[in-house]
């Protein structure tokens, strides 16, 4: 018997039995394949927007990410191939400036030099990073351990090994992919749209490097070779895959090259390929009983614009702490209930941004002619701002329409400055909101009286009234106070300061859970973090 089974041991499990244990929670994550079957799955390159960076950056993974990326870069820019040296110099420049906000359908959405927050690199590598996290941590995690079939009664989730072997938990979570077992099992509904697309990335060697070019434009569809050599993907529209598992052959991805370009691609060698779609659906609901759904076990949409993985992490760290204190009997069930409606709404609008992406690559005069009009359309400043929050995750609101305009939206990103009165670390050591959260512990965050008078200072003494509100959750949230004078935007175009509210209630995940003044913190922290202990 676990607190949690996580079934998927990909960056979205992964990620969630770190939140989990952090959370004080005691995960076991199985995943079917080993980590070499993982590696060899691993094509083409994936995106950390900024949404996604800053929530990496409250667990302090943000420095080994990024390093996995540089690392690969250098790499990449170290074979000096003649056909990819300047694309790869090209994105280590706008990543260094840090420019790169996304795009939509292939229209880079750029911003002002050193405002960007976004990360590149290979699925594995990822995997790796969490993977030594979730270890350190001590993580049980069993790889070769794929799962028959998943149950539940009144009093655990079962998971049925193909072995014949059970794993009993209070909770399960399917982090188990598209077609997740875990979901068709559990009598999810999952409704959607069906494909009209077949995508196909390779690794290939072609006859002439110089056959091929990258480009959204083609005849037939798209063609992209990647920052990694040899790394190959095409798109045609053509109703979707027929099969998707049978082994892509060198012939297959020619044909499919000659229909994009015009031209008569040769393919040399096929080492390995990959096909997918946009295939579109999305779970009715996020949990049933004991048994929940994350990443693409919830929900399926086209690669196109590079949001499916950070909408499958931002499941697992608004999941992680919420499930951690159910398990462990510190907050109601009922506070699993706002995963679904907190994190449903935001799948669904990117499915709706994805269809539109996928609608804007289509060939033909009439599409170009739309594309060239939003290319105009994204420039003007406010449109960028939206198709710039769609893509980088910041436009993000759990709860719209709120009292107040922090409520729902992702924490003010509030600098400290030293102070003698910090607790931890060290006397004197300067601290932000991501760092007060490191723990997994939620945040109260009280404005001082005085404008100007300082930062924000960790256990300020001398705030009876605070303290006693916050005195029976103190295993579950820390306090710090912060002057007026702290800006509180979570950056360009984001909600503005409120000088008028005295406290705010940040949860685990970053997000502002309450706003308002002293009398109303300890119903909030209930609400939150389930009742006070005695």
């Amino acid at each position: 018997m676990t607190d949690v089974i996580i079934v998927g041991g990909g960056p979205v499990g992964l990620l969630l039995a770190c939140e989990l244990k952090l959370g004080g929670a005691d995960p076991l994550v199985l995943e079917a394949a080993t980590g070499e079957e993982r590696r060899t799955r691993s094509l083409g390159l994936r995106s950390l927007n900024a949404r996604t960076v800053r929530s990496l950056a409250l667990r302090d993974l943000v420095e080994p990410v990024a390093g996995e990326q540089w690392a690969m870069l250098d790499e990449l820019a170290g074979r000096g191939e003649p056909a990819g040296a300047d694309l790869v110099a090209m994105m280590v420049e706008l990543l260094r400036e840090g420019l790169i906000r996304g795009h939509f359908s292939g229209l880079p959405l750029l911003g002002e030099a050193g405002d960007a927050e976004y990360l590149m690199l290979k699925q594995d590598r990822l995997e790796a990073v969490l993977a030594e996290r979730a270890a350190g941590m001590g993580v049980r995690i069993w790889q070769g351990c794929a799962v028959r079939d998943v149950a539940q009664d009144e009093s655990a989730a079962v998971a049925t090994l193909a072995d014949g072997r059970t794993v009993r938990a209070a909770y399960l979570v399917g982090c188990d992919g598209g077609r997740s077992l875990v979901r068709k099992r559990s009598g999810f509904t999952f409704e959607g749209t069906p494909a009209t697309m077949t995508g196909r990335t390779a690794v290939a060697e072609l006859a002439s490097a110089e056959a091929v070019t990258s480009s959204l434009r083609h005849p037939g569809g798209l063609v992209n070779l990647s920052l990694v050599p040899g790394e190959i993907a095409t798109v045609e529209f053509d109703g979707g895959p027929d099969d998707r598992d049978a082994p892509m052959t060198a012939e297959e991805l020619e044909d499919s090259l000659r229909r994009v370009t015009g031209h008569d691609v040769v393919v040399k060698r096929l080492e390995t390929g990959i096909r997918y779609s946009d295939n579109t659906r999305h779970a009715g609901t996020y949990r049933k009983g004991r048994v929940l759904l994350a990443g693409d076990a919830a929900h399926v949409h086209s690669p196109i614009g590079g949001q499916g993985l950070n909408l499958g992490l931002q499941d697992a760290v608004n999941l992680g702490w919420k499930l951690a204190l159910v398990a462990r009997g510190l907050a109601p069930e009922a506070l699993l209930d706002t995963y679904t409606a907190e994190r449903h709404p935001v799948a669904a609008r990117v499915l709706r941004n994805t269809r539109a992406q996928v609608a804007l690559m289509r060939p033909g005069p009439q599409v170009e002619a739309l594309r060239e009009v939003l290319a105009e359309v994204i420039e003007l400043p406010d449109a960028k701002r939206h198709f710039t929050g769609m893509a980088d995750g910041t436009e993000v609101d759990y709860a719209p329409g709120s009292a107040h305009p922090l409520v729902g939206r992702f924490a003010p990103r509030l600098e400290a400055v030293p102070t003698a009165l910090l607790a931890e670390p060290s006397p004197g050591t300067a601290r932000t909101v991501a760092e007060l959260l490191r723990d997994g512990r939620g945040l109260v965050l009280a404005r001082s009286g005085t404008p100007g008078g300082g930062g924000l200072n960790e256990g300020t003494p001398g705030d009876g009234g605070l303290d006693a509100a916050v005195a029976g959750h103190r295993d579950r949230v820390r306090v710090a106070h912060a002057d007026h004078s702290t800006p509180t935007g979570d950056g360009p175009g984001d909600v503005p300061e409120d000088g008028d509210v005295e406290v705010l209630l940040v949860r685990p995940d970053g997000y502002v859970a309450w706003a308002g003044g002293r009398d109303g913190v300890a119903g909030a922290l209930t609400t939150w973090f389930g009742p006070p202990r005695s």
